[in-house]
This record gives C-alpha cells, structure tokens and sequence, in this order.
C-alpha cells in the first residue's frame, strides 16, 4: 500500500508577518516601561513637605493632573457612595453623604499631604464599615467597593510620596484593621477584607518601587552631571596649565634676560655715562615688577583655588605715581594730576577692585601711549565725587622724531579696559581725538558691586 506525502498544511505555518506583532508588542511593552520609569523619576523628585504631586513639572498642565484626577474620582465616588449606601444597606441619607464625603474628599488633600490625607480616610473608612455592619444586612461586607477603589487610590500616592517605613506601617495599619472589622462580617456576606489587604499591599509596592527606581535613576543623573562638571573643570585645569607652560618658557624667559643684562650693563659695558646707568637700572627695576606680576599670574593658572601662597598685595592708585615716573624715564613725558586731598586722605574708602582696575586701565593706556606714540605728552587726570572716580588718560601725537614701536594692535588692551569697567559696572570712553592722539575715559562706581548693599 502507497502513501504518498501531504504537504504541510497551510493553516499550521506562521503566516507572514507573524513576528511584526511579536515586535510591536516588545516596542509597546519597551514603551510602557521607559512611561513607567519616567513617572517613576517624576514621582520621586525632590519636594517640600506641602508642595503637590508632581509640583516640580515643568509644564503647568502636568501640574494640574493629579487635581483633575482626585476630583474626577472625588465627583464619583461621592455621589455612587452615598446611593449604594442608602439604598443597598438602608443607612439615612445624611449619614450616607456625610461617609462619602469623608471618605473620598481627602484625596484633593491626599495631592499636598498624603499623611494626613489617609489620616481622615482610615478613621473614615472605618466608621463607614461599623455602620455598614450595624445595618444588619445579610450581604453587609466592612468595606464598600467604593471604599476598596478610593483607598487604593490613596495607597498608590502615599507610595510614591513616602518613605518606605511609612508605608509598610500603613499598610500593617490596613490589615489590623481589616482583621478585627472581618470578626464581625455576617455569615454569608462577602470577605472584601482579603481583597482590600492584597491590593492595597500590591499598588503600595508598586508605588514604592516606582518611586525608588525614579529615585535612583534621579541620583544617577546627578552624578553624570557632577561627573561632567568635573571633567569640564579638569580640562580647564590642564589648559590653564599649558598656558601657565606657554608663559613661563617664553615672557618669563625672556623678562628674566632683559632683568640680568639691565642689571650687568653698566660692568659690563665701559663707559656709560650716570644717565646711561640710570636708564638700565630702571629698565631692570620695571623688568622685575614684570617678572613678579608674572610669576603672580602664573601661580594663579596652575593653582585650582588662587595663589594661597602669595600675600604680595596688587597695585593700587597709591602707586600711579611710581608707575608715571617709569613712564617718564621711558621716553613719555607724561604728568599725573591728582588732587592732594584724593592723595591723602579719600582713597582708602575706594573698593580693592576698583583701585586694581583704575590702576590697570591706567597702566595699558600708557603701554598703549608707548607702543604707538613714543613721545607723545600725555594727561593723567584722576578725580574723585561721592558716587564714582574718573580716570581720564589723553595723549597727543607721537613725537616728531620718534617711530612708533608698533604700528598694528591686536586690540586686546581696549577689550581688558572694557571688560575691568564691566566687571566694576563702570563706563569706559575710548577713542582719538580731532587734533590727534587718544583719550580713554573710565568712571568707575565706588560701591563695591560684591557688597551686600550694593
């Protein structure tokens, strides 16, 4: 006897396409879990004792949600107990609306204050399952479905707001006193007891491992971003460094040869006149304030918090004088003009950085008189009103026999004049003026813009 072979029936073969469901429901689940997580994150930030469920959202109309939620399940639960309750167990009217009232109104409060929220829903819940139970009615269960969904309710935001010791005493709290009410259920009537038990304790531990994965992937964002905070910070670190390397190989270099060979000239060299000698003794003296204003900087690029070994205090007007006086003997004939009372008497109320920064915008605009116009007669002006100082620096042309040392600027000057008046919240005016040369006015506030009553 032959037999011959059927083919495969068709029915039994995975149609095609089967495995596109198999993957939708993976991106569904993969989707319901990344919405569950976020929650969960949402849940578990940070807030005040008073402050609402998901009071930290950033979009308002999260932040109204669990309102609209708690009344929605507040303008059902109301209405739904207080029929059940009349009619099912003939309880009197006032009474029922008075229990659905107590018994679903504190989930607005539940929002802002969960605690005390259960606080009046337990004590309510509990006298509704006495009067329940005090009617006498065959199928008289403690607690009403009504109470078993509001409850769950309140479980499920006292999970996520509390601690976990908390809600493991409410939870206890719920079963004792389930047990005790279920001594007194009719024979007969329905044990809602177990069931209230078993879900408040599942959505109480759904709640807290919600809030506790939120919490800790919360946590794991915030050591991300202190991790790239300090990775941020330790690039700066390292950059600053090789700039402090930059300087110190070359300007701190070549600062040090011109203070040696300034020094060595006149034994060096025979023959040098008393100006001559005098002329590199102040060239070495100017190199080594240099070279210490250096080093200063250069502690301050390769330390993280400052210089804590340096105490050498920063220049100030006090020693505009000496710094005009340097000037002169580069070949600028430059004059100070400064009232002698401003002298004595009212610059130790002027703030440290303002001092610094009149000082240093003094200090580049004369560099500046030197580089472009050697020669040049220049005016520095500095007065004193009771609300700011004003610093006025004015040049003339260059000399009619001297070269400027340089005839292009990177500009970089101006910009640091600029941004020590911004940081000062003063006013900077720079610019040249009709009949030739440069002005650069600055006034300065002298409230400290760090001081409190500023």
């Amino acid at each position: 006897m032959s037999t011959t072979s059927s083919p495969p029936d068709q029915e039994s073969l995975p149609p095609d396409g089967q495995a596109a469901p198999s993957g939708r429901h993976r991106r569904a689940l993969a989707s319901a879990m990344g919405g569950l997580r976020a929650a969960g994150a949402l849940f578990s930030a940070p807030s005040g004792p008073a402050e609402p469920l998901l009071g930290n959202a950033s979009r308002r109309w999260v932040r109204l949600v669990p309102y609209v939620i708690a009344l929605g399940f507040v303008a059902t639960l109301i209405p739904v107990t207080t029929e059940v309750l009349s009619n099912d167990y003939g309880i009197p009217g006032a009474l029922a609306g008075a229990l659905g009232v107590a018994q679903a109104a504190p989930l607005l409060l539940a929002v802002s204050r969960p605690l005390l929220a259960w606080g009046i829903v337990i004590v309510a819940d509990i006298a509704g399952a006495i009067v329940v139970l005090a009617s006498a009615t065959p199928r008289a269960a403690p607690w009403t479905p009504m109470v078993i969904v509001g409850y769950l309710v309140l479980c499920f935001v006292l999970s996520v707001r509390e601690s976990r010791r908390t809600v493991l005493g409410i939870w206890l709290v719920t079963v004792a006193s389930g047990l005790v009410l279920d001594m007194f259920r009719p024979a007969g009537s329905p044990d809602t007891t177990v069931l209230l038990i078993v879900l408040s304790g599942g959505v109480l531990l759904l709640g807290t491992l919600l809030r506790e994965r939120g919490e800790a992937q919360r946590r794991l964002v915030e050591q991300e971003t202190i991790s790239e905070a300090e990775r941020s910070r330790r690039t700066l670190l390292e950059e600053r460094a090789r700039i402090a390397r930059e300087l110190h190989d070359v300007v701190a270099h070549h600062m040090s040869v011109i203070t040696v060979q300034a020094d060595s000239a006149p034994y060096r060299l025979q023959g040098l006149t008393p100006e001559a000698c005098e002329e590199f003794g102040s060239i070495a003296a100017g190199a080594r304030e240099s070279l210490g204003e250096m080093r200063r900087l250069l502690a301050v690029l390769r330390s993280e918090d400052g210089p804590d070994g340096e105490r050498a205090p920063q220049p100030g007007l006090g020693r505009l004088q000496q710094l005009v006086e340097a000037t002169v003997r580069g070949g600028v004939p430059a004059e100070l003009s400064m009232p002698e009372l401003t002298l004595v008497g009212e610059l130790t109320d002027v703030p440290p950085t303002v001092d610094l920064s009149a000082y240093r915008i003094v200090q580049e605009a004369l560099a500046n008189v030197v580089r472009h116009a050697p020669g040049a007669r220049t005016q520095i002006s500095v007065s004193k009103d009771e609300e700011s100082l004003l610093v006025i620096v004015v040049n003339g042309p260059a000399g009619e026999h001297a070269s400027p040392v340089e005839t292009t600027g990177t500009g970089h000057g101006l910009i640091g004049m600029h941004e020590r008046v911004r940081l000062v919240g003063g006013a900077l005016d720079v610019g040249p003026l009709p009949g030739g040369g440069f002005r650069v006015a600055a006034r300065l506030p002298l409230a400290d813009p760090d001081s409190p009553s500023s």
